[in-house]
């Protein structure tokens, strides 16, 4: 068992990114091979993106399909992963996101906004954290370590949009991140969330209007939107040693548009 005071190095680590084979997860994905990292790359559909990665990986990356809303599917994916690299899963970013696009045109209003719009939210992002944290947790506490980095949003702070489903499913997930911080501190696990706001670009901000972009960036202090690389390399922070004594916290990371 490790000791509590230390923590593993990411050059030894064995990460689970979900939704990892394309837009923000794929920059996730890259960054922790960049450092050395061993990583599952889970997906639903993008097959075909997860390979690529798997196949430029050196042998470091491993491509799982899976429903991560679908416990017995994530707990199948974790036993794989285990046993390809003869190692335990020390980091899980829950990064997988339903079906869904930043357009503010299209989203549900106040009145048109339906549970099954809720539901479909909470099922990909609450239960998809769940599913991943059960299926991880007995290796970790074997281990006496373990990091879960849930990605969150800003749109807590700042409901510019409001994306009615995606925020309250998020707002539900970094209420998980603090409840499981108090938990799993005591086991060596830590949990914290990262939130960004609108990130140029990616999959789900394709469809943001470019005024809109140069309006958040008027906006923040350094005068840009905050790319998925620069986001990718603040998920690293809370998988690395420099960390070990933080958790049940929320780090924004969009160029200061909000004080958290």
């Amino acid at each position: 068992m490790q000791d509590s005071t230390t923590a593993i190095p990411l050059n030894q680590q064995l990460v689970l990114v979900t939704g990892g084979a394309r837009g923000l997860g794929e920059h996730v994905v890259r960054a922790f091979l960049r450092e050395g990292a061993r990583v599952i790359v889970n997906y639903l559909n993008s097959a075909q993106a997860a390979r690529t990665i798997e196949e430029s990986s050196a042998g470091r990356a491993m491509a799982v399909q899976a429903d991560v809303s679908d416990a017995r599917a994530v707990r199948s994916l974790v036993e794989q992963a285990q046993e390809r690299f003869g190692i335990i899963v020390t980091t899980v970013v829950n990064n997988a996101l339903p079906a869904f696009s930043f357009n503010g045109e299209l989203r549900p209003h106040a009145d048109t906004l339906t549970w099954d719009h809720l539901q479909q939210q909470f099922q990909g992002i609450v239960r998809g954290a769940l599913n991943t944290t059960q299926a991880t947790l007995p290796g970790m506490e074997k281990m006496g370590f373990g990091r879960i980095i849930n990605i969150g949003t800003n749109l807590f702070q700042n409901p510019v949009v409001p994306y009615h489903d995606y925020t309250a499913a998020k707002a539900a997930l970094l209420s998980l991140t603090r409840t499981l911080s108090h938990d799993l501190g005591p086991k060596g696990i830590t949990v914290n969330m990262v939130s960004g706001g609108l990130l140029r670009t990616t999959d789900a901000s394709s469809a943001t209007p470019e005024d809109v972009f140069n309006l958040i960036a008027a906006s923040t202090p350094l005068r840009r939107v905050t790319t998925p690389d620069e986001f990718a390399d603040a998920v690293l922070f809370f998988a690395a040693p420099w960390s070990r004594s933080i958790t049940g916290q929320n780090l924004v990371v969009d160029g200061g548009l909000v004080k958290n």
